[in-house]
Order: structure tokens, then sequence, then C-alpha cells
């Protein structure tokens, strides 16, 4: 099945709606498509190297929403559902201290997942489940998925085909990798005795 769904998302890169195929895609990967759309702006920015920069953006504008409408998924649905099932087994209390550590954290979480692989529609239902600030949550969502946008695009406009293979197979790994040092930079900092 996700072959099938690959190879329809690939074939939409040729089509001529094809960024409005991308906007759809970057919407629906934030909330439940497990597709990313760096599967579709790849082989766009290589067809078109000179729309990179738009390709981009478009992916970020359509990600950013689609965040957005998975966020609303887990407030709402939290609401209905999942809290009462929370209060029925008596762990109303605890998700609340989780909600609590959740929201100190959340930002973080929402750009570790925008630019890793990990699958960021998780973190935008959890996201909501928790009632992350909206304005925290947006932001770094902005930060995240364009930082991972715009770098797939600067490279493929610099390079060309030549660097597909290294962004589908290796860029994620140094996007986590830069993740890692950047909060162990920040950790260390705090280690630091101020004085």
């Amino acid at each position: 099945m996700l072959r099938s769904l690959y190879d329809w998302t690939m074939n939409l890169a040729a089509h001529r709606h094809a960024g409005l195929a991308l906007f759809f895609i970057a919407a629906i990967e934030s909330s439940v498509f497990p597709i990313p759309p760096d599967i579709l702006l790849i082989p766009m920015i290589i067809a078109a190297p000179t729309k990179a920069w738009r390709y981009a953006l478009i992916c970020l504008v359509g990600s950013v929403l689609g965040g957005m409408v998975g966020y609303g998924i887990g407030y709402f649905l939290f609401e209905a559902v999942g809290q009462p099932v929370l209060q029925l087994y008596g762990y109303a209390a605890k998700f609340d201290q989780f909600r609590d550590y959740y929201n100190e954290w959340g930002a973080w979480a929402v750009f570790i997942a925008g630019v890793t692989p990990f699958p960021y529609k998780v973190i935008t239902i959890l996201s909501g489940v928790t009632a992350l600030d909206p304005v925290v949550f947006t932001v770094a969502s902005i930060f995240a998925r364009g930082l991972r946008f715009f770098v797939i695009a600067a490279l493929i406009w610099k390079f060309g085909p030549a660097i597909r293979d290294f962004i589908e197979r290796r860029l994620g790994l140094l996007f986590t990798i830069f993740v890692v040092v950047l909060i162990g930079g920040f950790a260390a900092i705090k280690l630091v005795p101020h004085g």
C-alpha cells in the first residue's frame, strides 16, 4: 500500500497542477498522510530549479496549515473522547502532569519533529491534545518546517539531481544530528556555572 501511495505521489510531480498537489500533500502529511511532501518537492525542484524557493514556500505554508488541522484534531477529539476515558480510569491527574511537562518543552518537540524524520503529524496532534500554546506551536512549526524545506530546496538548487540520493537517504540523519548538537549545546550552557 505504501508503495502505491509513493508512486501516486511521484506521478503528481509531473502534473500541471503540481504546485497545488504539493500544497495538498504537505497539508495532509502534517495531520494524517504517511508520505512526506519531500518526495514530491524533490522531483519538482529538479524539474524546475528556478521555482525551488516557490516550491519550498508552498510546502511550508501547506505543512504549517496542515499542522494546525492536526492540532485541531488532537484538541477537539481529546476533549470529546480522550478526557472522559482518562477520568473513567482515574488517569486525569497524571495526564495533567504530562500536559504541564509537554507544554514546558513542547516548542522543542515541535521543532525536532519538524526537521527530523520523526512523524510530524504525531506531534501536531499531541500538541492539540495537550493544548500547547497555539502561538508557540505555530512559530516552532514555521521555523522547523521552513528550515527543512528550504534546506532541501537550496541543496537541489545548488547541486541538482546529483544530491537527490543524499537528501532521500541521509538528510534526515543530518537534521537529527543537528538537533542533538543544538539541544546538547543548550544543555551544556545550562550546566556551566555562571559566576
